[in-house]
């Protein structure tokens, strides 16, 4: 960058002696020169960073890991046995996932919706494959079947 700024700055120079010798130095010689000496220092720019703290959790044991889901949703937090799941809509731990103490680095990955758990003293890597599941409070509507089946459809067709 520095090569290049020199290397620039001596063509510059070159052109306006030339126009020196003339007595004319053209508005695009004097314009080079601005916009040169703008680029080859720093900028110091009035901007400033703001912040605020959104939230700050009491954890029963240290976290060793951190890490983010891409849209903000869940915070997984990698401490000694456990990975807790923070649930940014329901502004608590909605979840521990066990785990074994020896893990210490912790990935997410949002396309596939899995957890990466390594553990360089022990030489392990861990996958884990989160589903969201939703639970429906079906109790009190009319229902067809046995009530411990499985599986419960829930047809809404009332709509009009």
């Amino acid at each position: 960058m520095i090569r290049r700024d020199l290397f620039v700055l001596a063509r510059l120079r070159k052109h306006l002696l030339l126009q020196q010798k003339g007595r004319s130095i053209s508005i695009t010689g004097l314009l080079c020169l601005f916009l040169i000496s703008f680029l080859s220092f720093p900028a110091l720019s009035g901007a400033e960073l703001e912040w605020k703290e959104r939230k700050q959790l009491k954890l029963e044991a240290s976290p060793i890991d951190v890490v983010q889901s891409d849209d903000g949703k869940w915070t997984f937090i990698l401490s000694s046995g456990a990975v807790l799941v923070y649930a940014a809509a329901e502004d608590r731990v909605i979840q521990s996932i066990p785990v074994d103490a020896g893990f210490d680095r912790l990935s997410f990955s949002g396309k596939s919706n899995r957890l990466t758990l390594t553990s360089s003293s022990q030489n392990l890597v861990k996958i884990i494959q989160l589903d969201v599941v939703h639970r429906i409070d079906v109790s009190g509507l009319p229902f067809k079947g046995p009530k411990d089946a499985p599986v419960t459809i829930a047809v809404f067709s009332d709509y009009q």
